[in-house]
């Protein structure tokens, strides 16, 4: 390669560049109020164990051929891992009132139970539904008293509104997911 092909190709990769066609989406899951009784107590969430599809930066979905494919231009605004487990904390405290708190418990006191998720599927699907399937245990915490739970769950949400269903689309993806994680922040309220 010759120097000033060296010198040229960076310059012409870096003009290709467009940081502005990039889309940062997030999970916005609604302010609730308590409407269901605190069951949990305190609560320390693992990190929600997510499939690799779904733990990367960018948003994926299902085409007909059932093929998981993404987009370079379409990314999740934070590491999905922490802003799912993020989601799931705020919105299980916001529903019952326990106090749930992502990994690593920052209090003096110990928490009364732990809580970990572990998502099998987190997916647009070609059907025009979003999926969250998995399961979740909790588990008294070290010395607490109590039995472990251990439930599964299967969600699905529809992807936007009939109008306007497009399975491709990431703010109708962000916007599924958020729903999916306030439904299952519900069962694990209630302990369903």
């Amino acid at each position: 390669m010759t120097r000033f092909a060296m010198l040229i190709l960076p310059l012409a990769l870096i003009a290709c560049s467009n940081p502005e066609a990039t889309g940062r989406y997030l999970i916005e899951t609604p302010t609730v109020a308590k409407t269901l009784p605190n069951r949990l107590g305190s609560v320390e969430l693992r990190e929600v164990s997510l499939p690799d599809y779904a733990a990367g930066q960018e948003v994926s979905w299902q085409t007909a051929d059932g093929a998981v494919r993404s987009n370079p231009d379409q990314v999740w605004a934070d590491a999905q891992p922490r802003a799912v487990t993020l989601a799931l904390a705020r919105q299980i405290s916001g529903l019952s009132g326990a106090t749930v708190i992502a990994e690593p418990w920052p209090l003096a006191e110990a928490p009364s139970r732990r809580l970990e998720v572990r998502v099998e599927q987190i997916l647009a699907r070609a059907d025009g539904q979003f999926r969250l399937a998995g399961q979740y245990f909790v588990t008294p915490d070290l010395g607490g008293r109590g039995a472990d739970v251990v439930r599964r769950f299967d969600i699905s949400v529809p992807i936007g509104t009939q109008g306007e269903a497009d399975p491709q689309d990431p703010a109708l993806i962000a916007k599924a997911q958020a729903a999916a994680l306030q439904v299952l922040a519900q069962q694990i309220a209630q302990l369903q």
